[in-house]
This record gives structure tokens, sequence and C-alpha cells, in this order.
């Protein structure tokens, strides 16, 4: 429950049916550095996936992010971020996100 708490959903209108499958649209975008048009259908409309990125960037959220997963790492001890097996098959959000099995 990192992310969830840090999308600010109130600001922009109603929780958005597909924000998760629209965070990991803009994941998708850092980790293969592809051009926003070439996102596939699974994140929804390439231009609503930018827009979405846009507010979230513009509200911080990213900077936040890394803040809090910096905060956990030392919580628990340990030196670096870097993703753990659980972090690669399980969902960015919160048990209700359809991804979240």
């Amino acid at each position: 429950m990192l992310i969830e708490p840090l999308l600010p959903i109130g600001r922009y209108g109603p929780y958005p049916q597909r924000l998760c499958e629209q965070f990991e649209g803009v994941i998708w975008r850092f980790r293969t550095g592809s051009q926003r048009r070439e996102m596939s259908g699974e994140f929804g409309a390439w231009q609503t996936v930018y827009d979405r990125f846009a507010q979230w960037r513009d509200a911080g959220v990213f900077a936040a992010m890394m803040d809090g997963m910096i905060a956990e790492t030392a919580r628990h001890g340990r030196t670096s971020v870097e993703p753990d097996e659980r972090s690669e098959t399980e969902s960015c959000l919160s048990p209700g996100c359809p991804r979240a099995g």
C-alpha cells in the first residue's frame, strides 16, 4: 500500500476505474523508454495515461513514492531499493485492483 495513498485522486475527479492500468502504463513507459503512442491498449488510451502521468508529476507523486521507498528500505535495514520477486508479480495497488489476483 505504498502507492495508492499517494495518488491524488480527489483533485482530479472521481476515482478512475482503470487507475491500476494507467499507473502500470506510466511505469511501462519509464521502463521501456518507448514512445507514448506505442503503448499497448491494455493500459488505456495513451493520451489518458499521459494526462494521468502529468497530473501525478505536477502533484509530486513520483518524488513522494521514491521518498516512501527509501524510508521503507531503511525501515527493513536494507541498503538499496531493489525489486524483489513479489514486486514483479503483484499489483501496484490494493487487493481491489483487477490485477491484484
